[in-house]
This record gives C-alpha cells, sequence and structure tokens, in this order.
C-alpha cells in the first residue's frame, strides 16, 4: 500500500490550504482580545520565575545525588 501518491498529496495541500487562512483569522482575533503589553510582560515573568524554580530544584537534586555512597 502507497501512503504517498498525488491523491493524498492533493488532499493535505488543500487541508494546509484551507487551514492556513482560518489559522490567521484566528491568530487576529486572539491579537485583539489580548489587554495589551501589560498582560504578556506578567505572563513572561511568571514563567521565568516557574523556570528559575524549576532549574534550582533540579540542580540541588542533582548535588544531593552526588554524594559519595560510604559518607
Amino acid at each position: 500500500m502507497v501512503v504517498f501518491n498525488k491523491r493524498n498529496a492533493f488532499v493535505g495541500w488543500l487541508v494546509i490550504a484551507l487551514a492556513k487562512p482560518l489559522a490567521k483569522q484566528k491568530t487576529r482575533a486572539a491579537a485583539r482580545k489580548a489587554t495589551g503589553k501589560k498582560g504578556g510582560a506578567i505572563a513572561a515573568s511568571v514563567a521565568a520565575v516557574g523556570a528559575a524554580a524549576a532549574g534550582l530544584m533540579f540542580w540541588r537534586k542533582r548535588r544531593s545525588d552526588d554524594t559519595p555512597a560510604g559518607s
């Protein structure tokens, strides 16, 4: 059974051709609903704090695993 043929290529192209404008429309609608730069800055700050906390927890766990078994 051949998966890559002209019919499947055409169907894939058609799906992408129809989905691209819809995705652009949804993106524009979501951008209009955004409350401005302040909301994005807050989200970025929360993400940065979360990433830093996760990194510190990982680093601390890795350091505690490095201790020799005999001590």
